[in-house]
């Protein structure tokens, strides 16, 4: 019988680093690490964050017990965490604060503009672990955005894509924080990449900036203040003590990136999926408030924004009239809810016909 063929010798871990990296960037990503799965201190730092119910109604934080920090038991035989980065940023700091400051102008948080981020960068990497496969046979595999209980900007330091601030984003000296993060879980024995250290120094504009003071100290969010969780996560009555710090802000939140020094390297992307649509980086309050739920839905099909769901989207837009200008636009916006079928949305269009001085019943 002839002999047969020796196997064939593992690929050399070094050269399928490098293999992996010059993939990612193939597919688009302008950063990629490889981090182990030791999360010890980012374990304890969760464990007392949520021990002092700072995650709100986000029930989901607190579930899956500690699969969140460790991904060997999220997924059995993992060994290794492919992290990657896609830029968004627009380089239009001006811009946003001119809308920020414009009160009759609807603010939406920068990474919503466009199409939702998950599903481009979903495909894209499983595009990406596939033909990792056809290099090197199969492996063991799960591709992750924001999509399971994982640990991304404590695994992406780890993977030296950057540093988690003072504002708990992650932060990359040479682009700033302008950047959506994803994973891939391998059970390849990768060699890891030397983690990101912090330079953020004596700075705390992120801290001084938020307009509802939710970072309540350096590293430490407290999500029941947070302009982005409020108007996003948040289902039920916004405090209305928190109300007027929201501004225009209808969708998520930029203050304390947009005021971070490390953000004038963020480099400007032309994703066409990230191009605003419906043009809401330069809609009215009352253009947006107009809209019908069938409107909505057809308007934010494949956008972050239907998150909120059509309730909730009346429910903040109501909150920035209320902070807005007292000009008959404004006005007629909120006259035309005041008997909105939802209660929520009553609630809120009441508040804010006071804030203008009409209580409800005038005319």
């Amino acid at each position: 019988m002839p002999a047969s063929a020796p196997p064939a010798a593992p690929p050399d871990p070094s050269l399928l680093a490098q293999r992996v990296r010059a993939l990612a960037h193939e597919f688009g990503f302008q950063r990629c690490g490889i981090a182990g799965i030791e999360l010890g201190e980012d374990e304890q730092h969760l464990r007392d964050w949520l021990s002092q119910g700072l995650y709100g109604s986000m029930d989901w934080m607190a579930q899956h017990g500690d699969k969140r920090s460790r991904p060997q038991e999220l997924i059995p035989g993992t060994l290794r965490v492919i992290s990657v980065g896609l830029d968004y940023g627009r380089n239009d700091s001006d811009d946003a604060w001119d809308t920020l400051q414009d009160g009759t102008r609807a603010y939406v948080a920068r990474y919503a503009l466009g199409r939702d981020y998950h599903k481009l960068m979903r495909h894209r990497l499983q595009k990406l672990a596939e033909r990792l496969q056809q290099d090197v046979g199969v492996f063991g595999y799960r591709v992750f955005v924001d999509s399971a209980p994982v640990l991304e900007r404590a695994l992406a330091r780890n993977a030296g894509l950057g540093w988690i601030g003072k504002h708990t984003c992650l932060i990359d000296k040479d682009g700033g924080s302008w950047f959506f993060l994803g994973e891939i879980y391998v059970d390849l024995p990768l060699p890891i990449d030397a983690p990101a250290t912090a330079h953020c120094g004596t700075c705390t504009r992120c801290i001084e900036v938020c307009p509802t003071q939710a970072i309540t100290a350096p590293y430490r969010l407290d999500a029941r203040r947070c302009i982005s969780y409020l108007t996003i996560e948040h289902e039920g009555a916004i405090p209305e003590d928190l109300r007027p710090a929201i501004g225009n802000r209808i969708f998520g939140c930029d203050d304390c990136q947009l005021v971070c020094p490390w953000n004038k390297f963020a480099r400007r992307t032309d994703e066409p999926d990230f191009r605003a649509r419906n043009d809401l980086d330069v809609a009215t309050l009352p253009q947006l408030f107009a809209w019908s739920e069938d409107e909505f839905l057809r308007r934010t099909e494949g956008s972050a924004i239907r998150r909120s769901g059509h309730e909730r989207w009346l429910r903040n837009i109501a909150v920035a009239l209320g902070n807005a200008p007292s000009t008959p636009d404004v006005l007629t916006a909120l006259e035309s809810r005041r008997e909105d079928p939802s209660s929520l949305v009553r609630e809120h269009v009441a508040w804010a016909l006071a804030r203008h001085r009409l209580p409800v019943g005038a005319t």
